[in-house]
């Protein structure tokens, strides 16, 4: 009898001195359980390329990837008022340049470049191809790049599906004002539905949309079209506009060589 009293001083005292994984005794017992956070809202998923092992491929042809060449892009064609005669002169220098490349590529528009470097207007290579299941008219040079990015996009945007609803490409008449030549006339430009993805800071009643009134962090929150969609243009060769200072989050424009498209 006395054994079993023994027995239970003993287990007894060694339950009261129970050490915790970390050594220390325990002279209070475990707090209770803290209550559950509360549900966050799921954030926004980011905006990027799911990139595929493997290449699209238009017409048994594998697509190859390109960026826009600098010397083309409208940021280093526009001077600013009062700029010294040296960025001047350089300025000029550019534009002609680019005009002269587009003409030769792509047809000669009327007041802008010779006709001695293309005889033919660039109407003379419009296309009418399709592009997620809408027409459009473009450079029939450049129709490929955007199969390409057609293919692109299905296979790794497909966590940001959109489906535009209007398009614009190739015009004859040019819709930019003094020394400048808008890309849609060449045919190598594409306008992703206007009145979703706005150009807050051309001319014009744009300025007075309601969503160019807010403030967004991004400019790709202050359109419909996602990011994505940016991001596989231009792999491509094409230069998205959102990046001008004109914030034409619609645009893009095909700046690569038309020559590299495809191997």
């Amino acid at each position: 009898m006395r054994r079993c009293l023994l027995l239970a001083v003993l287990l007894a005292l060694g339950c009261a001195s129970e050490r915790d994984p970390a050594g220390a005794k325990r002279t209070q017992p475990d707090p209770a359980p803290a209550p559950p956070a509360k549900a966050r809202a799921p954030a926004k998923a980011p905006f990027h390329a799911t990139l595929s092992p493997t290449p699209p491929a238009v017409g048994g042809s594998r697509c190859l990837e390109q960026s826009a060449q600098d010397f083309l892009l409208r940021k280093g064609q526009i001077a600013k008022p009062g700029a010294p005669a040296a960025e001047q002169k350089q300025i000029l220098s550019a534009r002609k340049r680019s005009i002269e490349y587009r003409t030769r590529e792509y047809g000669h528009f009327p007041g802008f470049g010779s006709s001695a470097e293309n005889p033919h207007a660039p109407r003379y290579y419009a296309e009418q191809t399709k592009f997620m299941g809408l027409p459009v008219v473009l450079n029939r040079r450049i129709v490929p790049a955007l199969h390409c990015v057609e293919a692109a996009l299905k296979q790794e945007c497909a966590a940001h599906p959109y489906q535009p609803v209007h398009l614009s490409g190739m015009r004859f008449h040019n819709t930019y004002k003094d020394y400048e030549v808008s890309n849609h006339v060449y045919g190598i430009a594409i306008d992703v539905d206007p009145e979703k993805n706005p150009c807050c800071d051309c001319v014009g009643p744009w300025r007075k949309k309601k969503i160019c009134q807010k403030h967004f962090d991004s400019l790709f929150d202050e359109m419909a079209m996602p990011g994505c969609w940016v991001k596989v243009f231009e792999r491509y060769g094409f230069h998205w506009l959102g990046h001008d200072e004109l914030h034409d989050t619609m645009h893009f424009e095909f700046l690569g060589d038309p020559d590299r498209i495809l191997k």
